[in-house]
């Protein structure tokens, strides 16, 4: 008997709260622990699961609909219960935790971002009454960092033998300690007592790195000379992260390369940080800090003291850029300049304190290009689409900024 075609849907009211990240992928494609939750339900259900996402994002991320799906919101980690619960929903039923849709497992009708989130009353619902681990909010993605850590740490290395670290390296408390194959880890100290430090594939942690978990280092990565590291934080695969780096998430192909202070911060793909850049992650009255909300066109309260910069996909900064608490980059922006810039940055903006104008799309593709050659990849027509659609949609909070 085949199993139903697994789908990871863009819950609206997440995907709007964890912009500017979802403007380039799915819900299911952010990474919070050491993998991604689409990567999560795959390895938890042994398959390849797609998603119903934009319009705009489904040439690049695609969801095979078939005549009959199991449809799961795409802000919600797994977990051992949540799984056996979704795999006993019959056809027609729809799993709740209080109001929220969960899944559903239905026929290919629902394979729109609208419709599964409009399910009509009929539907059989299913209570269930286990907590639920979701993301709804960019701050979620470093403040939940660590309980996805260590979940993820125990998915991957579940009856499996760690490489040896080699002697140069101090290791306190090893048996949280895991180093895949290829890594290379030297003349470092790994402390481990407050939560399980993973070193991926082919990663390398460079001479005099000093790393408390929980942290995930991503495969291909690499922590230059001297890095310090407070978890929980992740690193992602492909980029390179120097300096000081306090309890953030680099979804990957990122370069902090140099010394720089990142506290408390959520950055993209395809993104740079210059040299000596710096963050706020505490106001100075140490009240709550605020962030710029897409959805609500507006400020909203985190209701964190400790809470830093956002910035997504294709976005840089140049050296000695100075972030201040609680700031939120767009999409494709190229911040420079002395001086603090303001704490929301439209997507394709190009300056910094003294004043923003339009990064222009040929220009953004050429860089595009540029970097991802840099990595043996192409930047592809889908790529160029979505960036294009992104443009477009972002254009009025351009238009706010430069006439602020």
């Amino acid at each position: 008997m085949s199993h139903p075609q697994v789908l990871l849907f863009d819950e609206t009211s997440a995907r709007n709260n964890l912009l500017p990240f979802t403007f380039t992928r799915p819900v299911c494609d952010i990474r919070i622990g050491i993998l991604t939750i689409r990567e999560k339900w795959e390895h938890d259900l042994q398959l390849t699961v797609g998603a119903v996402t934009q319009d705009y994002l489904k040439a690049k991320f695609p969801g095979q609909v078939g005549s009959d799906n199991i449809y799961i919101n795409g802000a919600i980690l797994p977990d051992e219960k949540l799984v056996l619960a979704i795999n006993a929903l019959s056809e027609g039923e729809a799993l709740y935790h209080q109001k929220l849709l969960v899944a559903y497992h239905g026929k290919g009708e629902y394979a729109s971002v609208e419709k599964i989130n409009a399910l009509p009353v009929s539907v059989k619902v299913k209570p269930y009454d286990n907590p639920v681990f979701r993301i709804h909010n960019v701050w979620d993605i470093f403040s939940q960092n660590g309980a996805a850590i260590e979940a993820d740490f125990a998915r991957l290395t579940a009856d499996r033998t760690s490489a040896v670290a080699h002697e140069s390296n101090t290791l306190i408390n090893p048996e949280k300690i895991f180093i895949e194959a290829g890594a290379t880890v030297l003349c470092s100290v790994l402390n481990a007592n407050a939560g399980p430090i993973y070193i991926g594939k082919d990663a390398e942690v460079m001479e005099g790195s000093l790393v408390r978990g929980p942290f995930s280092l991503g495969e291909h990565s690499t922590l230059k000379l001297g890095t310090k590291i407070y978890g929980p934080t992740t690193i992602g695969p492909h980029s390179k992260i120097g300096g000081e780096v306090n309890n953030s998430v680099v979804f990957g192909y990122t370069n902090k390369g140099h010394d720089g202070f990142l506290g408390n911060s959520v950055i993209g793909e395809w993104c740079n940080l210059g040299a000596d850049t710096n963050n706020s992650n505490l106001k100075n009255n140490y009240g709550n800090v605020k962030l710029w909300n897409y959805d609500r066109t507006g400020m909203v309260d985190t209701g964190l003291q400790f809470c830093g910069l956002f910035m997504a996909d294709h976005s840089k900064c140049g050296i000695n850029t100075m972030f201040n608490t609680g700031t939120v980059v767009g999409v494709s922006a190229n911040v420079f300049g002395a001086g603090f810039p303001p704490n929301f940055i439209p997507s394709f903006s190009w300056g910094g304190a003294s004043g923003f104008t339009t990064y222009h799309l040929q220009k953004v593709y050429e860089v595009a290009e540029r970097v991802l050659s840099r990595r043996g990849l192409e930047f592809s027509k889908e790529d160029k689409a979505i960036l294009s659609h992104i443009f477009e949609l972002t254009a009025l909070y351009r238009k706010m900024e430069h006439h602020a």
